[in-house]
């Protein structure tokens, strides 16, 4: 399914496109003052990650996993693995069947797909080449559905050959339509689900060829219900995997997508559901890019939104300048991790002026006295905060000069070195998680561990703590990866 890298869009232009496919390993589109363009794994040459082992489009899937003692083919297996396989297929050993009746009506079903799956023709040699080898892994399972037609990693691979087989239709064919393999390829992997419920490969690649079907219908109201069919699965996937980024993210950009076709009053809900599944996947997997992009996109979308209505965000005072901020900085570590990406580089240069340059992010934070982990609370003082490429630093009261505004209109402040504030050094960071301990004034609590001790901070709110939380460990995460001189180059100039 993967699709060609999209053209660069003017620099004032960002609208998001969200992803639903597998994807190959390159960069999307640009953006403006409209919504930024989600990295829709198409743009990036990766999208939907297959269930399979194809992953990101062209980049490997991950393995299937199956429940235990059950043996599930990956596209790997039916694309290389079956091309010297002459071994006649062995005979199942015997397993109930339903009435003769049921089984007619199987026969038919299954010689219904093979024609589907027969009449595909490759757009080149090598289209062609993959799709005998569809065909053939095709007839296995029909022949091992007909022996048993509770056998569901068959139905299960099957479905995955009809999807595949429907990213080989050649558009100048007389093929049928990738609509008509898609759908075949939903009702196996509804069998499958209904015969194994905790198969959440199938739940997650199911969604996936849903959202195919949606994306041929624009924005009306049955890809609306396709959209809200293809969320659900995802959620199930989750709900039976959720050790899965590349779900979470698919959810969400299924989601993003729901959310540019439902009425305006459902709409915020859906957007900060989706929020919340990319910070998941972030925080499931703190390098993966494409959530990260993905999250900025979001965010730039509803600061857009924001700005056009006047209003709060779900009742808070969030500015649109500061959703701005905020985008610009998961657009920033984004294109810090791969700089390469055109279509980061592309969003990067729309909303860098909207960051607090000459530092990522600026903020406020409640504070015990520098040196002091364990303080009366009336001696922790809320002060300002600085984030750049090095370092966490706190800027001492009485110590500001007047620098480029932020964006919420506090100053940036020079440190005296002299003064004893928080200095936390990006190198000498452990671990960054948010903090429940006693001993904190109420508040959402922040623990950042180091080489050198447990600093204990308190944010303003909730949706704060989040905020300094991504920014901190995405941060770390640059460090780690050796791309710290980049990232320092987009805050510094």
């Amino acid at each position: 399914m993967p699709e060609p890298e999209s053209n660069s869009k003017p620099e004032t232009e960002l609208n998001p496109k969200p992803e639903t496919e597998p994807i190959p390993e390159e960069p999307q589109t640009q953006p403006e003052l409209e919504p930024v363009p989600a990295v829709t794994d198409s743009d990036l040459k990766e999208t939907e990650t297959r269930s399979t082992d194809a992953g990101i489009n062209h980049v490997p899937h991950p393995q299937l996993k199956k429940d235990e003692g059950n043996r599930t083919f990956t596209m790997k297996e039916l694309l290389h693995g079956l091309k010297n396989d002459t071994e006649p297929d062995r005979e199942d050993a015997e397993s109930p069947y339903s009435e003769e009746a049921q089984q007619q009506k199987k026969i038919e079903q299954n010689n219904a797909a093979m024609d589907l799956i027969n009449s595909v023709v490759g757009v080149d040699e090598e289209g062609r080449s993959r799709q005998r080898i569809l065909t053939f892994a095709a007839r296995r399972y029909a022949k091992a559905i007909e022996r048993n037609p509770n056998d569901y990693d068959a139905l299960y691979n099957w479905a995955l050959v009809l999807q595949e087989s429907a990213d080989n239709v050649s558009p100048d064919s007389n093929s049928p339509s990738k609509d008509s393999l898609l759908e075949e390829a939903c009702k196996k992997y509804d069998e499958a689900t209904h015969l194994c419920p905790t198969l959440h490969d199938a739940f997650y690649n199911w969604a996936i060829a849903i959202s195919d079907r949606a994306k041929m219908r624009g924005r009306t109201k049955e890809a609306e219900e396709l959209w809200k069919e293809a969320t659900r699965n995802y959620e199930k996937a989750v709900q039976l995997n959720w050790n899965s980024p590349q779900a979470l993210n698919n959810w969400e950009l299924a989601l993003q997508e729901l959310s540019a076709i439902v009425p305006a009053r459902e709409k915020q809900k859906i957007v900060r559901t989706a929020i919340t599944k990319f910070r998941a996947a972030i925080q499931l997997q703190f390098d993966f890019h494409r959530a990260i992009y993905n999250l900025g996109t979001v965010l730039y979308g509803l600061a857009e939104d924001t700005l056009r209505t006047g209003g709060s965000v779900s009742g808070q005072e969030v500015s649109p300048n500061e959703l701005y901020s905020q985008s610009a900085i998961y657009i920033a570590a984004a294109h810090a991790l791969k700089p390469k990406y055109s279509v980061y580089s592309s969003a990067l240069r729309l909303v860098h002026s909207t960051l607090p340059l000459p530092h990522l992010k600026v903020g406020y934070l409640t504070a015990p006295p520098a040196g002091k982990t364990i303080a009366p609370h009336n001696d922790w003082k809320r002060s300002e905060f600085f984030l750049d490429h090095e370092r966490l630093r706190q800027i001492p009261r009485g110590e500001q000069r007047q620098v480029p505004q932020t964006l919420s209109g506090s100053l940036i402040s020079s440190v005296n070195g002299d003064k004893k504030t928080i200095n936390v050094d990006i190198a000498d960071i452990i671990s960054v998680s948010a903090s429940a301990d006693l001993t904190l004034p109420p508040g959402a609590g922040l623990c950042i561990d180091t080489v050198h001790g447990s600093v204990f901070l308190v944010a303003d709110s909730w949706e704060s703590l989040d905020g300094w939380l991504d920014a901190i460990r995405l941060v770390y995460t640059i460090y780690v990866r050796g791309n710290s001189e980049v990232l320092a180059g987009i805050i510094t100039g």
